[in-house]
C-alpha cells in the first residue's frame, strides 16, 4: 500500500458499543489526519439512524451520518461491545456492511465487532481475532473461521483486519496509519497520544 493520499474513515456508532472501541480508533485517525502530511485521514461516524447512539456508561455519539446517507468511506471500522450481539441479527446493518466491504480499501473490527463481520459472512475460511471472552461466540457465528487467540490484531484478508479487545483497536488503527501514511505519521501520532504502542 502506498503511503500518503487522503482517505475517509467511517466508524460505526450503535447502542451499547464499547467506548474505547469507538473512541480509540477515532482518536488515532483524527490525530494522524491533523499531524500527517497532506491531511491523510478524515474521520466521521455512522449510526444505524440519525439519532444519538448511547454506548457503555451513557457515552453518547451523535452520528455524522446514518446508514442511509453515509458517503462511501475508504476505511470502515466496526467497534464491539454488548450491542454488537444485536447487530449480528440486524439484516439491514449486515447488508450495509457487506456492501461497504466490497468497496472499501480496508475493513477493520475492534473487539466483538468481529462477530458482526462473522455474521455478515466476511470471515468465512479466514483467520480472525476478537475479545478473549468472545472466542467461542465467534467460532459459533462463523464456524469456518480460524479464531486466533492471544494476538493483538490479525490480517484476515487483503482488505480485512480484526483486533482483540477494547484497547487493541488503538494498536490496530496505529498499524493502519503506518501502512497507509507511513512510519513518520504513525510516530507523530503515538507521541501526541503518549501511547504505549504494541505490535
Amino acid at each position: 500500500m502506498t503511503p500518503v493520499s487522503h482517505r475517509t474513515v467511517a466508524i460505526l456508532a450503535f447502542d451499547d458499543m464499547e467506548v474505547l472501541d469507538f473512541a480509540g480508533p477515532y482518536e488515532v485517525f483524527n490525530v494522524a489526519g491533523e499531524l500527517g502530511d497532506g491531511n491523510p485521514f478524515e474521520v466521521f461516524s455512522v449510526g444505524l439512524t440519525g439519532s444519538p447512539a448511547v454506548g457503555r456508561g451513557g457515552f453518547a455519539v451523535l452520528p455524522t451520518y446514518s446508514l442511509d446517507d453515509a458517503p462511501p468511506p475508504d476505511l470502515l471500522v466496526i467497534p464491539g461491545g454488548a450491542g454488537s450481539r444485536a447487530l449480528t441479527k440486524d439484516e439491514r446493518l449486515l447488508a450495509w456492511v457487506r456492501e461497504r466491504a466490497a468497496e472499501v480499501e480496508l475493513l477493520m473490527s475492534v473487539c466483538t465487532g468481529a462477530l458482526v463481520l462473522g455474521a455478515a459472512g466476511l470471515l468465512e475460511r479466514r483467520a480472525a481475532t476478537t475479545h478473549h471472552d468472545a472466542y467461542d461466540e465467534l467460532a459459533e457465528i462463523s464456524p469456518t473461521t480460524k479464531v486466533v487467540r492471544g494476538q493483538r490484531f490479525v490480517r484476515s484478508s487483503d482488505t480485512i483486519l480484526t483486533s482483540a479487545g477494547v484497547s487493541a483497536g488503538v494498536d490496530l488503527a496505529l498499524h493502519v496509519v503506518q501502512l497507509l501514511a507511513g512510519q513518520e505519521t504513525k510516530d507523530r501520532t503515538v507521541t501526541e497520544m503518549e501511547w504505549m504502542w504494541q505490535s
